[in-house]
């Protein structure tokens, strides 16, 4: 029933107050005839890190140029390193609203060196802490070192990926398989995403080497990989069946393909190294701590690190030179 004038006049305060009053509820928004209110909801602290991290992607993007302008630390350069970022820095984040009831993501930052410390108390490897420093870390746009986070040194000892025995290796059986680890002994390939997508037509021959050109690695970046003399026979004979398709497109998930990068990263280093006898006091790399005194060849190093995708020799002698 339409409101008189005459009440509406005489009732105009309690009609203000009650607008008042839902004001304090809620925002309102003029709807036909009546008043809608509509909640203002704080995100999850999940999506408040979803949405950091997806702001900061950068695929494509080149990280040289980047690292030049300055722009290097709040941008993500590969899906795989999201993916990681994500996980490690939800976790993060879920623990902070259960500890401290933080629903702000900007709040939980102040607690980013406790929860490591909670998870070096825990048992964690120190190359996992890293990675969890450097996710969280990047959520914030910042280093480790402004979180005030401190992690124990990574020590070559405790590197034990496809090291010794592990469960998976009784559900794979390497005579049974014996062309797909020669083909991962002869191209040293980073991991099943890298196999599964050669294709046959990726062979070329030049300088004197057989390559598989082309291949995309971590963060996107292209790199030609020269095959092993010793397991040529097979790779080739492995390319030319496939033709334009893919060499293995279905790989078991038991392989220990990392196991067989170390063997191709090995295998060359001893081609291409000086005798240390031989190798300027310049050129050689001295190792500390548990391989104290041992000595490797840097410019070989290096070589082989540009096989495998990587910048950095450091990374030869503490991860495959084993």
């Amino acid at each position: 029933m339409p409101v008189r004038t005459a009440d509406a006049a005489k009732n105009w305060p309690m009609i203000i107050l009650n607008i008042v009053k839902q004001q304090v509820r809620g925002l309102l928004i003029p709807g036909e005839g009546d008043f809608m209110r509509k909640r203002i909801k704080t995100k999850s602290l999940v999506q408040q890190v979803k949405e950091t991290l997806d702001a900061q992607l950068a695929i494509g993007c080149s990280k040289r140029a980047d690292k030049l302008s300055g722009c290097q630390e709040s941008r993500i350069y590969s899906w795989e390193t999201y993916r990681v970022y994500l996980r490690h820095s939800c976790a993060f984040a879920k623990w902070a609203k259960e500890r401290h009831g933080v629903r702000v993501l900007e709040d939980a930052r102040r607690y980013a060196a406790e929860y490591i410390r909670e998870l070096t108390a825990a048992g964690y490897a120190p190359s996992t802490l890293k990675l969890i420093a450097s996710a969280i870390a990047k959520i914030y746009s910042c280093s480790t070192d402004d979180l005030k986070v401190v992690t124990a040194p990574r020590r070559r000892a405790d590197i034990t990926r496809s090291r010794g025995y592990k469960k998976s290796d009784k559900h794979f059986s390497e005579a049974n398989n014996k062309d797909l680890v020669e083909f991962c002994r002869g191209t040293g390939l980073r991991n099943f995403k890298e196999l599964r997508q050669i294709r046959g037509n990726q062979l070329e021959f030049r300088d004197g080497y057989f390559w598989l050109v082309g291949v995309k690695g971590k963060g996107g970046k292209v790199r030609d990989v020269p095959i092993l003399p010793e397991y040529l026979t097979t790779v080739v004979r492995c390319c030319l069946k496939a033709g334009k398709g893919k060499v293995w497109p279905h790989v078991s998930s038991h392989a220990d393909i990392h196991s067989y990068r170390a063997d191709y990263a090995t295998a060359w280093y001893q081609r291409l190294a000086r005798p240390v006898a031989f190798i300027p006091a310049a050129d050689r790399y001295v190792c500390r701590r548990d391989r104290a005194g041992v000595v490797y060849d840097k410019a070989a190093m290096l070589q082989v690190s540009r096989f495998l995708g990587h910048n950095r020799i450091s990374v030869i002698a503490e991860h495959y030179l084993y």
